[in-house]
């Protein structure tokens, strides 16, 4: 009986996330703004691993747009697509989509996909961050600036790594290389 109950334990544990998550929908059922106003559709990127982090121009992990770009430059190939999300929800986003365009571009040579800026937490979250709460808990909700939510080839939430992760870590790179 405790051979039984420690195996069901083991399951449950490598696979909690999919056990705990309803995924009525996918990330493929959402679409969200781009920074120049053009809808990016997620059914667009159906097949490919997204990673989806919140931005901000004056924050102090705001040099991990470097990494961010240069994740996009080795990965972009292997159908990775990095997602920059703008946001002002802690306070320290520019006023408007085009300073924060220029901001990018000209301190960072950014050409990944950027989004309008955009609400990221609480009930003003844009749906798709809603979504991975919902999906995923309490993890995948940004307690800051430069938070990561990766989502797998299926269009669910794999992992979600804090602000003080960067980009290229060795957590980070092998998760996505672990799903490409």
């Amino acid at each position: 009986m405790r051979k039984v109950i420690f195996l069901l334990s083991l399951v449950m544990f490598f696979f909690k996330t999919s056990v705990l998550a309803n995924y009525e929908k996918k990330i493929y059922d959402f679409g969200i703004e781009s920074i120049t106003g053009e809808t990016i559709n997620f059914k667009d990127y159906k097949n490919k691993v997204i990673l989806v982090v919140n931005t901000a121009s004056y924050c102090g992990f705001t040099k991990q747009y470097d990494e961010l770009q240069e994740l996009w430059d080795l990965y972009k190939k292997k159908d990775l697509i990095v997602l920059g999300v703008p946001s002002n929800s802690f306070n320290q986003e520019k006023n408007n989509d085009a300073d924060v365009k220029d901001f990018c571009e000209v301190n960072f040579n950014i050409n990944f996909p950027l989004t309008t800026i955009t609400e990221v937490k609480g009930k003003n979250a844009h749906e798709i961050f809603k979504w991975a709460k919902e999906n995923h808990g309490k993890s995948a909700v940004p307690k800051w600036n430069f938070h990561k939510i990766l989502i797998n080839k299926e269009g669910m939430v794999e992992d979600t790594f804090s602000s003080m992760t960067k980009p290229m870590s060795k957590k980070i790179i092998k998760a996505i290389e672990n799903i490409l």
